[in-house]
């Protein structure tokens, strides 16, 4: 059997640490079986046409995936801060192949999100295979980059952890990298959820450095109205309107891999929730997302923790409060958002586009009948949509 190849980089002038790369999970048919298939042609022509049939068919289903090579990085920040960023190529791609970051939610880190080890559940691989040079990153607190020390305390009655100013630093810094790794002076980004609050926060502070913008399902504004954590929901501090009620959260949750389906189900319109989400896509997200935290087998049931500061920042947000300004973006921005979110609303988009006077181009797209986790759900049910758009966007 040819056997996964484990590539590790030496870090560069730049000084970041290079990690194992996962395999490149191809599997292509054992090299002893090749003198075997070919011996039938003495037995029976038909058998050999058959093997030779079944071998060809086995390398060619075994050769997108072999194609696409992953590298693990730990980034310098500043002082003890490593961020984590993983690059996922493909082959056949060229050199200057664009470069996307994309970045990750509230709760689930990067890898758990956009690069599952399952047929459809790996956006990441699945970009490359389109061309791009892909990179996903953790942003502090969330599965490999470094968790501040007070996630190791007990949550309750602090204030939340890593919020918007702090995630657009570890984006920063990874967009630097990834300019100097590729030698480009732009990146393009991908956020879903809070990781496009997160990118849109920072294409507003970092213009000249955003090639091109696509927010998927992001809050933004223009309605104080929420069905989830709005006013009067346990989001808000029954003593002080307004206010973030950080007895609700603290400074990190714990999340089990139950809590990861509830709106998910729910937002499937069909009685059979197998046939929306795959349940190997399925098992492999909560997999992933219980692994990320190296504690999450210390509590029963198993979790893993995520900062409160997403949260915090989403409040204000869904009340009205403005963090960022999208009149400062000047990239391209795509906004998408999927017809069966429970996340953001119409008038996230709609003032969106009315707040983006300086981009170079606007485009808003309604993903039918999609749900908040598209990228993960079966491919005809808004996710082959969704790579087009963002192919197309950013090429």
């Amino acid at each position: 059997m040819l056997l996964d190849r484990m590539i590790a980089e030496l870090g560069n002038r730049r000084g970041f640490a290079a990690l194992p790369s996962p395999s490149a999970q191809s599997r292509i048919l054992p090299d002893k079986l090749l003198p075997e298939l070919f011996a039938q042609e003495n037995r029976c022509p038909m058998a050999r046409s058959l093997f030779v049939t079944l071998l060809l068919l086995a390398v060619a289903s075994a050769a997108p995936t072999a194609r696409i090579a992953r590298r693990d990085f730990l980034v310098p920040e500043r002082g003890d801060l490593n961020i984590f960023v993983r690059e996922v190529t493909d082959a056949e791609s060229p050199k200057n192949a664009p470069a996307i970051l994309l970045v990750h939610g509230a709760r689930v880190p990067g890898l758990a999100s956009f690069d599952l080890d399952v047929p459809g559940g790996s956006l990441a691989a699945d970009l490359a295979s389109h061309g791009l040079a892909v990179y996903v990153m953790d942003v502090r607190g969330y599965g490999s980059s470094t968790r501040p020390t007070s996630m190791s305390e007990p949550a309750e009655g602090k204030d939340a952890l890593v919020r918007s100013n702090e995630a657009a630093h570890d984006i920063d810094a990874i967009v630097d990298w990834i300019c100097v790794r590729r030698a480009v002076s732009k990146v393009a980004l991908f956020g879903w959820a809070t990781g496009a609050q997160w990118a849109g926060y920072y294409a507003s502070i970092f213009p000249d450095k955003v090639s091109a913008l696509i927010l998927l399902n992001s809050l933004y504004g223009g309605s104080s109205v929420h069905p989830l954590m709005g006013h009067r929901s346990e989001m808000e501090d029954p003593k002080h309107e307004g206010q973030f009620n950080r007895e609700t959260c603290g400074s990190y949750r714990l999340n089990t891999e139950k809590s990861l389906f509830g709106v998910w189900d729910r937002s499937i319109p069909i009685e059979n929730k197998d046939a929306w989400l795959d349940p190997a896509v399925a098992k492999a997200y909560a997999t992933a997302a219980i692994a990320s935290d190296p504690s999450s087998t210390t509590r029963n049931p198993p979790s893993f923790r995520s900062p409160c500061g997403a949260l915090e920042d989403s409040f204000y947000l869904v009340i009205g409060r403005q963090l960022w300004d999208a009149s400062l973006i000047t990239a391209p921005t795509l906004v998408l958002a999927s017809e069966r979110d429970f996340w953001s609303r119409a008038e996230d988009s709609e003032l969106l586009q009315k707040h983006l006077v300086h981009a170079s181009r606007v485009k808003v797209v309604v993903l039918k009948d999609a749900t908040h986790f598209v990228h993960l759900d079966r491919p005809e049910h808004g996710r082959r949509q969704l790579i087009d758009e963002v192919t197309a966007w950013v090429k």
